[in-house]
């Protein structure tokens, strides 16, 4: 019988991909003793009732067959609705299997093998991974220390093989909210190389010091936005998004949708469209809480930017630390389980806290914290 290798079957393009580093954490979590948790990327509070019970009803009035592959027409036009009020334009509108899912179909209907995507560092894992997955070739801008967009950096990174520049506001991991200069400047080097701009807004409505400004209204003709209902309404599990844009691509995304996707939740769908009417402003005004008590506790002993929305800090670790892997690791020995930044990042400088948790559990993990650095 023939030995049968890995090597022999696996696909060179999934073997260039390493597991997850959150999810290497995540397996540490399962083995400590009530661990301070600050790696998890998920909120700390629950679907909200109206959208419980919306998707209840979708379930109880047999609407649990497939869908249309772009998502029901309500949903759809709702959301249409709101991004014409928002940004003065009227997009096109795909509902996606989470914003992950929106990334995935984008890349695969916009990118050949070679073509270059530029992202800026630090950066949500599946950007790099995904990127690679369908033959693309990151290229990324420094954003350190401040994370902030800076046209100059992002414009000495395009070449003639651009296709596509990637912004995240808030951003996982550094939590920095765009603001409307930074977005029209993105807009308008994207319109100078004639490039597609994509702007994934998971965290949109977790913004603490003002609203995320428009994406789309600077150049709505080449910009994708991404948006989902995870992270916001406590719906990680469901698997919830939508992709708005030029028409030309989201007739493209759908088509690939149809053979891979299919289509998204169909209940979840129902729920989804509850979401868009459910409240979560107590939970906006607590997670700014949360923020402010991490910026308190950790401000005087790391060097941090303040983040303006999501649930995520990026410290940067005492540089008596040869990098943020060995400071993670003590964090871990400590009972506190956080994510080295070179997950994110090509650096190993930082590491990332999600305060995504209770307010015990921040003092208790911000003094843990305080204790290594200062040695």
């Amino acid at each position: 019988m023939a030995e049968l290798r890995p090597e022999r079957f696996l696909s060179q393009r999934s073997r260039s991909v390493d597991a997850s580093g959150i999810r290497k954490v995540f397996d540490l979590a399962a083995k400590l003793e009530d661990p301070v948790n600050f790696s998890i990327g998920q909120p700390d509070y629950d679907v909200p009732a109206s959208v419980r019970q919306a998707t209840i009803d979708a379930i109880q009035s047999r609407k649990n067959g497939y869908t249309v592959t772009q998502g029901i027409a309500p949903l759809l036009e709702r959301v249409r609705g709101d991004l014409e009020r928002e940004n003065g334009c009227s997009p096109a509108v795909l509902v996606t299997s989470g914003v992950s899912g929106g990334i995935l179909l984008a890349l695969m209907a916009l990118l050949d093998p070679g073509d270059e995507v530029v992202i800026g560092d630090p950066y949500f894992v599946i950007y790099k991974h995904a990127v690679k997955l369908v033959g693309g070739v990151p290229v990324f801008v420094d954003t350190y220390p401040d994370f902030r967009f800076r046209v100059e950096r992002y414009e000495a990174a395009v070449t003639p093989r651009t296709k596509l520049m990637v912004l995240a506001s808030p951003s996982n991991p550094t939590g920095v909210v765009l603001n409307a200069d930074e977005l029209r400047q993105a807009a308008e080097l994207a319109e100078r190389h004639n490039i597609i701009l994509l702007v994934d807004e998971i965290y949109n409505r977790l913004a603490y010091d003002a609203p995320c400004p428009p994406a789309l209204k600077h150049a709505p003709h080449r910009t994708l936005l991404l948006r989902g209902f995870g992270k916001s309404y406590g719906m990680t599990g469901w698997r919830m998004g939508y992709a708005a844009g030029p028409a030309f691509l989201i007739e493209e995304m759908t088509k690939l949708q149809q053979y891979t996707f299919v289509c998204a939740p169909s209940i979840a769908q129902y729920g989804a469209l509850a979401a868009l009417d459910a409240d979560i402003s107590g939970h906006v005004e607590e997670y700014r809480r949360k923020r402010d008590l991490v910026a308190e506790r950790l401000g005087g002993t790391f060097e941090l930017a303040r983040p303006g929305g999501g649930f995520y800090f990026f410290p940067r670790v005492p540089a008596r630390f040869p990098n943020a892997t060995a400071f993670v690791e003590e964090a871990i020995r400590n009972n506190v389980l956080i994510i080295p930044g070179s997950v994110f990042s090509q650096k190993d400088t930082h590491f990332r806290l999600s305060y995504a948790t209770t307010n015990d559990k921040i003092e208790r993990g911000c003094e843990i914290l305080c204790r290594i650095a200062k040695g």
